[in-house]
C-alpha cells in the first residue's frame, strides 16, 4: 500500500480493528456502532481505497443488514406485534432488536473489510512469520483469505469458456441456474488440481523445514506502530474499567 496507513505494520492495524470490534460489541446502544461505517469509510478514503470499500460494503453487507432488519421488524412476532397486512406485523421490540443486531454487524464488518483492503496478504504472511506463528496456521489463514478471490476468478473463467462455446449464460434466474449446475464440475476439479499444485509448491520450498528462513522482502515496525499498539492497549483497559465500574 502506498498510503501512510497502508504502510503501517499489520499488527498495528489489527490491534486498532480488534479494539473497534470489541468496543462496538460491548457498548450499549447502536449509534456508536452505526458511526463505525462512516468512520472506516473516511479511513478508506485516506488510504486510497474509499470507493472500493464503499462498493464492497453496499454490494454485500448492506443487503444482509436490510434483510435482517426487515425480518426482525415485520416478520418475526413478538408480544407487542401489531398486524399490518397478511403475515406482516410491526413490533417495537423487533425494531430495537434489529437495530442492536444490524449495528454490530455494520461495525464489525466495516472494521474487518477496511483491514483487509489496506493490508496485503504478503504483509500479513511476513508479520505472522516474524511473530513465530506455526507454519501450518499461517498457511491455513492465508489460504482462507485467498480462496474466495481464486474461486470467483476461476468461476468467471469457466463462464467465459462456456459463453465462447455458445452456451447461454445471461438472462433470467432459470437460465442462470441451468448454467450454474454444469459449471460446478469443472470448478470443483480445477480447485482440487490447484490444491495439489500448492502442495507440490510448498514441498519444493521446504515448507516443513525447521531451518530459519530468510526473506528478500522486509517490513519494519516503526515507532508509530509501537505507539498505536500501546494506545490501543490503554484504550482497551480504559474501556474495560468503564464497562465494569
Amino acid at each position: 500500500m502506498n498510503s501512510a496507513i497502508g504502510r503501517l505494520y499489520p499488527s498495528s492495524k489489527f490491534c486498532f480493528v480488534l479494539l473497534a470490534i470489541i468496543v462496538s460489541i460491548f457498548t450499549p446502544g447502536h449509534w456508536l456502532q452505526y458511526a463505525m461505517f462512516p468512520f472506516f469509510l473516511f479511513l478508506s478514503f485516506c488510504s486510497g481505497t474509499g470507493m472500493k470499500f464503499f462498493k464492497a460494503f453496499i454490494s454485500s453487507i448492506a443487503m444482509i443488514v436490510v434483510v435482517i432488519f426487515l425480518v426482525q421488524v415485520f416478520i418475526v412476532r413478538y408480544p407487542d406485534s401489531q398486524p399490518i397486512w397478511g403475515f406482516i406485523y410491526l413490533s417495537q421490540t423487533g425494531l430495537e432488536k434489529s437495530l442492536g443486531i444490524t449495528s454490530k454487524i455494520v461495525a464489525s464488518a466495516s472494521a474487518i473489510m477496511w483491514y483487509f483492503q489496506v493490508t496485503t496478504p504478503k504483509d500479513m504472511v511476513y508479520a505472522m512469520e516474524r511473530a513465530n506463528w506455526p507454519k501450518k496456521a499461517t498457511f491455513v489463514v492465508m489460504s482462507t483469505i485467498q480462496m474466495v478471490p481464486q474461486v470467483m476468478n476461476q468461476a468467471k473463467t469457466i463462464m467465459d469458456a462456456q459463453k465462447s462455446r455458445g452456451i447461454e449464460t445471461e438472462g433470467g434466474v432459470w437460465i442462470r441456474l441451468k448454467t450454474f449446475v454444469p459449471m460446478l464440475g469443472p470448478l470443483i476439479f480445477s480447485l482440487i488440481q490447484q490444491t495439489e499444485e500448492h502442495a507440490l509448491a510448498l514441498q519444493s520450498r521446504a515448507f516443513l523445514s525447521s531451518a530459519k528462513k530468510t526473506s528478500l522482502y522486509r517490513l519494519d515496525k516503526h515507532a508509530i506502530d509501537w505507539g498505536i499498539q500501546v494506545l490501543c492497549l490503554i484504550l482497551f483497559i480504559a474501556f474495560l474499567v468503564w464497562r465494569i465500574f
